[in-house]
């Protein structure tokens, strides 16, 4: 009958078991799944959850059990029904050790689930509930909340809770501890994080590869960066080679450092043990060349990326374009820039900002020419889709002010408020001094006192000596 009519949706197949199984025909639905396969019809969540519940009810369990393993090839994601239906089904059949295991697997999910999707709240009132109804949560389930907490910024809260396993007597693991240390590198908190590595060894947890990686990030941030490398040797020593991410984190402080040629180093050496440099380790290299103002080097990298089939990605040209402008290349910086557009990677606000800043700095907006270049860019960061905050204005602003274009500068300026910009105090002192400079004081003046009525109030900046030579508060 349904090979004379269009294949019924998912949807449709899911109502009518549900009714079935309201029935108690559990036998007719897994016939009527295996119909349903036969058609093309692809389960979801809902139908494999009402196909478990029929095993369970037949007292099937183990084919229950082979569904859920299905559903996971499949990339399915089980709810909470899926697994609460498996769990009543294994305590029918008096295997309450399995559906323990089934609860822990379900709990470990809901709060994964919670965290990322940034549910921070939900997810540590979800291990409350779960302590108020008796049953004590495993350290994964702690960590997986420790880990939400830590990514959030949530660090006090994150240890608080920490402290609570601890008193419990439950045994924190390394992915405890990684968390809470990673949690406090990014918070700048080198010395508890160390503190923390330090617990971990007295309390004979071995390290791993992530937590290595951890300690050598905290040693580069702490700017003692033998000390990461002697990390690595201990790594291999225990037989744990340092993966890209580590390499990575040595290259890159080098780099800051201005150490480029130990870098270099690093790379041939990690080249020597079959690993890859990666983009990162290229825009490293490149950014490294590009402070020592070495542009051609930074160029060499670059070219070399590409040859050996790395694509450069928008923090490598940003790197590049903001490279050649400190150098004063700003013909090259634009050519990279138009090089992106065609391969349609977005750039960032920062290097929109530093273009347009350094068009005005090299004095290219003098003609009517330059001026439209570089409103054309601007322009152009505005139709991007960036999230544009005040900066790129006031570049815009102070530039145009510099170069004597001040009735270009006013426009744009009273624009800002019209598109729901905030003015800050920076860019009342750039517009202020610019009018000052045009021998436009009573202007000033106004502007001056306007300032209060949209809440920003002068600082030190708007009382310092302007370029005319008129100090601000003899206006």
């Amino acid at each position: 009958m349904i090979g004379r009519y269009q294949v019924p949706s998912i949807l449709e197949f899911t109502k009518l078991f549900a009714a079935i199984v309201r029935m108690k025909h559990y036998a007719i639905v897994v016939s009527m799944c295996s119909q349903m396969e036969l058609l093309g019809v692809s389960h979801d969540v809902y139908s494999v959850s009402i196909l478990i519940n029929c095993f369970c009810q037949l007292g099937r369990i183990d084919f229950g059990l082979s569904v859920l393993g299905k559903m996971l090839k499949l990339g399915v994601e089980p709810s909470a029904v899926t697994f609460s239906t498996l769990i009543n089904g294994l305590c029918n059949q008096s295997k309450i050790s399995e559906a323990v295991c089934m609860f822990d697997e379900m709990t470990e999910k809901v709060l994964k689930g919670l965290s990322k999707t940034g549910n921070t709240d939900r997810a540590v009132r979800f291990l409350r509930l779960m302590e108020g109804r008796g049953y004590e949560p495993n350290i994964v389930a702690y960590s997986t909340v420790i880990d939400c907490l830590c990514k959030n910024g949530l660090l006090k809260e994150a240890l608080d809770l920490f402290s609570e396993v601890k008193v419990k007597g439950i045994r924190p693991n390394i992915f405890t501890y990684n968390c809470l240390i990673h949690g406090m590198c990014n918070l700048g908190q080198q010395e508890e994080a160390t503190r923390l590595l330090n617990e971990m060894v007295d309390n004979n947890i071995l390290l791993n590869i992530v937590t290595y990686t951890l300690l050598i990030d905290t040693l580069c941030k702490e700017g003692t960066i033998s000390k990461a490398v002697e990390i690595v040797d201990t790594m291999r020593k225990q037989g744990i080679e340092p993966d890209v991410v580590a390499y990575n984190t040595l290259v890159h402080a080098h780099c800051k450092e201005g150490m480029v040629s130990e870098a270099e180093d690093i790379v041939d050496a990690m080249i020597k043990r079959g690993i890859e440099p990666d983009v990162v380790t290229y825009s490293a290299l490149i950014n490294g060349h590009c402070l020592q103002n070495e542009m051609q080097k930074a160029r060499s990298v670059f070219n070399l990326m590409i040859e050996k089939g790395c694509e450069p990605d928008i923090v490598t040209y940003s790197t590049m374009i903001n490279g050649y402008c400190n150098g004063k290349r700003l013909d090259k910086a634009m050519e990279l820039f138009h090089e992106i557009s065609r391969k349609r990677p977005i750039p960032h606000t920062v290097t929109y900002n530093t273009l347009m800043q350094s068009m005005f700095q090299l004095g290219k907006v003098s003609t009517a020419c330059h001026i439209e270049e570089a409103l054309k860019l601007f322009q152009a960061m505005r139709n991007s889709g960036l999230e544009l905050d005040i900066v790129p204005y006031n570049i815009l602003i102070d530039g145009l002010c510099k170069a004597g274009h001040i009735e270009f500068a006013k426009e744009l300026f009273h624009q800002l408020s019209d598109n729901g910009f905030k003015l800050d105090v920076y860019t009342y002192c750039i517009m202020i001094n610019g009018l000052c400079k045009e021998g436009l004081p009573d202007e000033a003046y106004r502007l001056f006192g306007s300032m209060g009525d949209n809440d920003c109030l002068p600082n030190s900046c708007c009382y310092n000596e302007n370029d005319s030579g008129v100090p601000l508060q003899q206006l």
